[in-house]
């Protein structure tokens, strides 16, 4: 096979018909470079890999060298398996890609064309749509600050008028309709310069998963470059597939308060921080309020309330550690 201009990275664990799904959008998507597409899974238990190799679309592309599976002996992690997946191919561009998502024709494509339209640009993501069609929010602000905070989670942002909200605000605020600069991509599928990669490094190996693409943009776009958002470029993505097999709500929910906190704890000043998860936990302490007012229910506000608590603690310990020094 000739030497591949572009890998596509999927990190699979336990996505059952998923996966095979996903890689027969991408024979499909009409890609015209010379691509290949390599699978590192994460110790999976389910038949995920077995469909995958029985199927004809994955013995085609092992025919033409354009497939390659690597198993794990455990789940390393989301970042650590893409960094796997970055020391074993040498392609000019990595596409990263859930396997919980599907390519829509030419999406892959109309990414080259963007990044290659500007040599700063690092890295370009598509518009990512919900199962419905409706789209999923992939944009957001990065890192958070303690004013974004009031006003996405008091609803300050009513104030607003829509146009000022969503370039703001980005996240659900923003139709993701226009191509644009933005803070961050998200991991589900992203296309990567390798020179990125060699200048500033992969995924920060510390997060096992949730948040690592927020540090990896904040240190990518720190290094000077560009992050685009490409809304032509298109991708259907579940979402959490592999998530829901591991981990209950509650426990979902703390490893993704505390992978956010650690990111901060990276990309924060000190008094940013502390501001923070001051704010983090004045919204909540008023939510809970709001709601045992009005006897709604309180969900999962207590959870959320006592972590914000715990991360502030430790925040005013670590500036106080550090005025001691």
């Amino acid at each position: 096979m000739t030497s591949p201009d572009l890998t596509i990275i999927i990190v699979n664990w336990n996505t059952g018909p998923l996966l095979l799904e996903c890689i027969e959008s991408i024979r499909n998507s009409r890609l015209k470079i010379p691509f290949e597409v390599l699978v590192i899974d994460n110790a999976s238990t389910d038949e995920s890999i077995a469909l995958l190799k029985q199927s004809e679309c994955a013995q085609s592309l092992a025919a033409a060298e354009r497939l390659r599976v690597i198993h794990n002996k455990e789940n390393v992690g989301f970042g650590t398996a893409n960094n796997q997946a970055f020391a074993l191919s040498h392609s000019p561009f990595v596409f990263l890609l859930n396997p919980d998502a599907n390519l829509y024709p030419d999406t892959i494509e109309i990414l080259m064309q963007t990044v290659s339209s500007d040599d700063r640009i690092a890295a370009c993501g598509p518009r990512i749509l919900n199962q419905n069609g409706s789209v999923q929010t992939s944009v957001y602000f990065n890192p958070p600050a303690a004013w974004h905070t009031f006003m996405w989670q008091l609803k300050l942002y009513k104030l607003l008028p829509s146009n000022i909200r969503g370039n703001l605000l980005l996240g659900y605020h923003w139709d993701h309709s226009t191509r644009r600069d933005v803070p961050m991509l998200i991991g589900a599928a992203m296309l990567v310069r390798r020179e990125v990669i060699d200048q500033v490094g992969g995924f920060n190996e510390s997060f096992h998963m949730y948040a690592e693409d927020n540090e990896w943009c904040w240190r990518i776009r720190r290094a000077g470059w560009r992050l685009v958002f490409e809304p032509a470029a298109m991708v259907t993505h579940l979402g959490g597939q592999s998530s829901l097999k591991r981990w209950s709500a509650d426990e979902k929910l703390k490893t993704q308060l505390e992978s956010s906190f650690k990111f901060e704890q990276l990309a924060l000043s000190r008094p940013g921080l502390i501001r923070n998860q001051l704010a983090n936990y004045l919204v909540v302490t008023a939510q809970l309020s709001g709601r045992k007012l009005l006897g709604a229910n309180l969900g999962q506000l207590r959870l959320i309330r006592m972590v914000h608590r715990r991360h502030l603690a430790k925040s005013l310990k670590m500036g106080q550690e550090v005025n001691n020094q």
